[in-house]
């Protein structure tokens, strides 16, 4: 990297280049992202200096390239992190107004732009991910249909704009990850348009590559006709992932268990009622491939009834016309002279033709007979393949509806269980709540009874003294 202050008051193209593309990413120079559990952190390096060493030994962790993929990289765990978490929590297939995955698509055009070589044009010079987009086509021949798509859309005039609707379709056919992989891997073909030192030639490109095969598990549907992606400006918003101070990392604990089980068994209940309904559909199919299979059965049966009949026909016309043959030979041997036996000769011939061309008809009628025996056989095969492949599926499926039925009859069991564990305990503590009424009564008996002794010891303890005076 070039020294960034010009040595002279005159500016240079160099300069004047290389001044542009500082102002480009200073922000990522001056601010060092690092990721803190679930939250960005980004600290100021002041005493970072946009001057690299003219000859370094080893990579500097001051040089802001480095730092430039490093923050890069940490940035694209974050997007990717909260649009999963989002998007799961969400629930639906997302759209283009989607906020996390706009940013998602803002860092990974930064990520792409990375260390792009410049070209120029006569328009002047040209910076685009474009170009390395259009490799895929190249190395993943199944590419071909989005690059193909990406052309086709009549909104886009810039490369930059085909190159944000080609990761758009991209996500949307869950190859995003394969993609970038691919060209990941042939860093001699990227070396045409990145620097050495650029995020893709990198192995923090080969790490963003990993992290996006979790976007596999994102349904989205982005429409393109209309949106202006020539002229939408990139803008990382840190806001959505700079931490909150009164985020509180410990969550209050409660009824969990209770909660999970139950969760659980919605759970086996909604999907046992979606594999019930599979099974209908497939039980359904299998039926109507046993109709048309026995069908297509009896329809062979008649088409082999007629191939007997034809077959039989046409030896009775090989009989016949070897008779015909026969008798106008010996007819012509024995008058070869008399005008009727000429007549009798030209009727012969003429019915020999005519057995002749039926016997070719039927011929025919045979064969096309025995071809639509052949292609029904054919068919019959396939509609048995397919029932037997219908059968396994629908075997397959009833074990894994028993399976959840005996889950399900587990939950029930364990919840019962838990309800009578909690009514014997119900009744154990009413007994224990009689019991120490009785207690108490017997207690309260037992203090009257204990008055009354007192009251009598002292009636007799007067009785005994008054006797004692009485005596003296």
């Amino acid at each position: 990297m070039a020294d960034l202050t010009p040595q002279s008051e005159a500016p240079t193209p160099t300069t004047d280049k290389i001044t542009q593309a500082a102002r480009e990413t200073i922000y990522l120079c001056n601010f060092r992202v690092s990721v803190d559990g679930e939250w960005l952190c980004l600290r100021e390096l002041n005493d970072i200096s946009l001057t690299p060493d003219p000859e370094p030994a080893h990579e500097d962790p001051k040089d802001p390239i480095a730092i430039e993929r490093l923050n890069l990289m940490n940035m694209a765990k974050l997007s990717i992190k909260g649009l999963i978490e989002s998007a799961l929590n969400l629930g639906r297939t997302l759209d283009s107004d989607y906020a996390p995955l706009q940013q998602f698509f803002v860092v990974m055009e930064h990520c792409l732009k990375h260390g792009l070589k410049s070209k120029k044009t006569f328009l002047g010079q040209n910076k685009s991910f474009w170009g390395p987009l259009e490799l895929v086509e190249k190395l993943t021949p199944e590419a071909g249909e989005i690059t193909a798509s990406v052309k086709d859309l009549p909104g886009l005039k810039t490369p930059l704009g085909r190159g944000r609707a080609w990761l758009r379709l991209a996500l949307m056919q869950k190859k995003l990850s394969d993609y970038m992989k691919t060209i990941i891997n042939r860093k001699d073909l990227l070396s045409e348009f990145y620097e050495p030192n650029a995020l893709m030639m990198e192995e923090e490109g080969a790490v963003i590559a990993g992290l996006l095969v979790g976007l596999n598990v994102i349904d989205a549907n982005l429409c393109m006709k209309g949106e202006d992606l020539d002229s939408q400006v990139g803008v990382i918003d840190f806001s959505m992932y700079l931490k909150d101070g009164g985020h509180s990392s410990k969550s209050t604990e409660g009824d969990g268990q209770i909660t999970a089980i139950l969760d659980q068994k919605n759970y086996v209940e909604e999907l046992n009622r979606h594999l019930s309904a599979s099974v209908n559909n497939l039980q359904a199919k299998v039926d109507a491939l046993e109709k048309s299979n026995t069908k297509l059965t009896e329809e062979l049966a008649v088409a082999n009834n007629r191939i007997i009949t034809l077959q039989e026909d046409v030896e009775r016309v090989k009989e016949e016309s070897s008779y015909l043959v026969e008798s106008s030979r010996k007819v012509h041997k024995n008058e070869p002279d008399g005008t009727a036996d000429g007549q009798v000769l030209g009727e012969t011939r003429k019915q020999l033709k005519e057995e002749t061309q039926l016997r070719l008809d039927v011929e025919k009628e045979l064969e096309v007979q025995i071809g639509m025996r052949q292609e029904m056989e054919l068919s019959m095969k396939m509609l048995e393949k397919d029932i037997c492949e219908k059968h396994d599926a629908l075997v397959e499926l009833r074990q894994q509806l028993d399976d959840l039925r005996r889950l399900n009859h587990e939950l029930s069991h364990k919840s019962q269980s838990s309800e009578i564990s909690v009514k014997q305990k119900n009744e154990i503590v009413s007994r224990l709540e009689e019991k120490t009424n009785q207690m108490a009564a017997t207690i309260k008996q037992l203090e009257s009874s204990e008055k009354d002794v007192v009251k009598q010891a002292r009636t007799l303890n007067i009785a005994a003294g008054k006797l004692l005076q009485n005596q003296q």
